[in-house]
């Protein structure tokens, strides 16, 4: 079992469940989520100029001087916006700290918004580098177009449980948009066996939508245990699931582990832009009714998208401290 490749042309639209292409599409995702959780989409509709331009500033955003970037460190922002150093993360507890730095922003939400003067995290606004103005216009125009994406994938995910397409469309109203650049330095030399980029783990939310370049070094946990080098493929996102999904479910769908190691031959560093995609932190999360057998209770009880992140914190680090955007979106 591989990761497989969904092409997404004829099918962007909604309005038209039952053509040829949007039931291929359907029939496709189900499949790649009920085995590896994740899949690769071409022809996705997110221009690859917006992509190229996203990349390019990220790289700049990580040349600023040391001091530029922890000016903004998202230890400063009440709804972790920011940035986070190199080491400032460990995914998995028992490997050492993740060799990458990072970036977050999101959708800007005022504060007088009702999320924001109930001190949901992830709700708030963002903090920008001075010396690149141009990183907040753009990434602005970047989550936009990825959450036109996103919302399109919820639907095409409805038709693929035997939904109707706008099943989900309710929990969108004000969603948890997290959008984070990442770069990891060159794999070290001689490196134990617990150092990675990123150690294993699964993303807490709903969808993950990824684009990186050219070196690769994501790795996805398929079901039978091996790892699966997720390699570059031109042009297309790599799409994974959240826990949420399964949740969502009651467990037919499947969020996999996945973990990075920057190991490509050469000394450069590599890119990411993983946008983390969680409906509104009040939305209701119930085992839809095609995942439940007749006369079987479901696998999980009701939440809110925000019970389900808190929960995800305290299984993780055993608080109960509320959720932020940096835990529950986790990263690729």
């Amino acid at each position: 079992m591989g990761i497989p490749l969904i092409d997404l042309s004829g099918a962007l639209q909604s309005g038209a469940p039952h053509s040829p292409a949007v039931t291929a599409v359907a029939t496709q995702l189900r499949q790649a989520c009920m085995g590896t959780g994740f899949f690769y989409v071409l022809n996705h509709g997110v221009p690859t100029e917006v992509i190229a331009r996203q990349f390019a500033l990220a790289q700049q955003f990580f040349d600023l001087p040391l001091a530029d970037k922890e000016a903004i460190s998202l230890h400063r922002s009440p709804s972790m916006r920011g940035y986070e150093s190199l080491g400032g993360q460990t995914l998995d507890a028992s490997a050492r700290p993740d060799l990458k730095e990072s970036f977050y922003c999101g959708l800007d939400y005022a504060a007088d918004h009702p999320y924001v003067q109930r001190g949901y995290h992830s709700y708030g606004c963002n903090q920008w580098p001075e010396a690149l103005p141009d990183l907040a216009v753009h990434s602005r125009t970047y989550i936009a177009a990825m959450q036109q994406l996103a919302l399109r994938l919820m639907q095409l995910l409805a038709l693929s449980l035997h939904l109707p397409e706008d099943f989900f469309d309710h929990t969108h109203q004000s969603p948890m948009l997290t959008l984070r650049l990442l770069r990891y330095p060159p794999h070290p030399e001689g490196a134990d066996a617990l150092t990675f980029g990123a150690g294993e783990h699964t993303d807490w939310g709903a969808i993950t939508l990824l684009a990186q370049d050219r070196h690769g070094g994501l790795e996805v946990k398929l079901p039978d245990g091996e790892w699966a080098a997720a390699t570059p493929v031109d042009g297309a996102l790599v799409v994974n699931l959240g826990d949420m999904i399964p949740r969502w479910t009651n467990g037919l769908y499947r969020s996999n582990p996945h973990r990075v190691r920057n190991v490509h031959s050469g000394d450069a560093p590599r890119h990411s832009i993983p946008f983390f995609y969680t409906p509104d932190h009040e939305a209701q999360v119930v085992p839809v009714p095609t995942c439940v057998p007749a006369g079987e209770a479901p696998r999980f009880e009701p939440c809110t998208v925000g019970e389900h992140l808190q929960a995800m914190y305290r299984k993780t680090y055993g608080m109960g401290h509320a959720t932020t955007s940096a835990s529950a979106a986790v990263m690729a």
